[in-house]
């Protein structure tokens, strides 16, 4: 095969197979000239380049030959496995201790996050200003409390642990521990029972943190979490309240603290 003149040169040499190979690769006028090459006395014949490399492309093209390609995905995933093997390359080059070391500064990196995130939990916004503890609808304790366990037989914790707070406060307003006022948060509900019934003000608070992480933090309850508010819930309503001149309702012969 020669290149000055600009066409693909047949070698006296090819031999019949040869050219009943080439020729389905080449155009009509150019398949004629390669006939007329078949004997070994006769000169070569020469072939247009052009119209060579076009009939090979046209070949190369169908389908036939693309059948054990890789899809459009595999060779999206080879791309990203190559980017990420030459930036783990780049990376062990400067680690000490090589790729060895890249690992090791990587797993501690996420074990340490993996710490934060188990010990911090999910994440959560503080909002500006703590939103009211029940909705637009009046309902009362025992409505509230047949709610939360309708929520907990179901397995939505969520719900039921919501649900029992609101018990649990509303209670504390149909006693008149706590004076009902809209737009009352669990904080709030919280410290002003704290009051009353001194002896639980550790658990109302930690129930108000447990109802806001639920409610406004994000986070998810647990069954656990639920039973703590419930039995606070069916304890507190046994439990005589310490009244004071200003607590909402005073009562001379009530007394402090015990469970009735």
């Amino acid at each position: 095969m020669n290149s000055p003149g600009g066409v693909l040169t047949a070698l006296p040499a090819l031999g019949h197979t040869a050219h009943e190979a080439v020729r389905p690769l080449l155009p009509a006028h150019a398949a004629a000239l390669l006939s007329q090459a078949r004997s070994d006395g006769e000169p070569p014949v020469t072939l247009p380049r052009d119209p060579a490399r076009e009939a090979a492309r046209r070949e190369l093209s169908k389908r036939m030959y693309h059948e054990n390609d890789p899809g459009l995905l595999r060779r999206a995933l080879d791309h990203l496995w190559d980017w990420l093997d030459k930036l783990f390359g780049s990376a062990s080059g400067v680690t000490p201790g090589g790729a060895t070391g890249l690992v090791i500064v990587v797993v501690a990196v996420l074990a340490v996050l993996g710490a934060l995130w188990w010990r911090l939990g999910t994440p959560r916004r503080a909002p500006v200003s703590a939103p009211a503890l029940f909705d637009d609808r009046p309902r009362s304790a025992a409505d509230h409390r047949a709610a939360a366990e309708a929520h907990a037989a179901q397995g939505h914790w969520n719900q039921a642990l919501q649900e029992r707070m609101r018990a649990l406060v509303r209670s504390l307003e149909e006693r008149a521990l706590l004076d009902t006022r809209p737009g009352r948060t669990a904080d709030e509900a919280a410290a002003e029972a704290g009051r009353a019934l001194p002896d639980h003000t550790g658990r109302l608070h930690a129930a108000a943190r447990d109802f806001d992480d639920v409610t406004y933090g994000g986070r998810a309850a647990t069954e656990q979490a639920y039973r703590r508010i419930a039995e606070l819930d069916d304890e507190l309503r046994r439990t005589r309240p310490r009244l004071t001149a200003g607590d909402p309702a005073t009562a001379p012969h009530t007394h402090q603290g015990a469970a009735g």
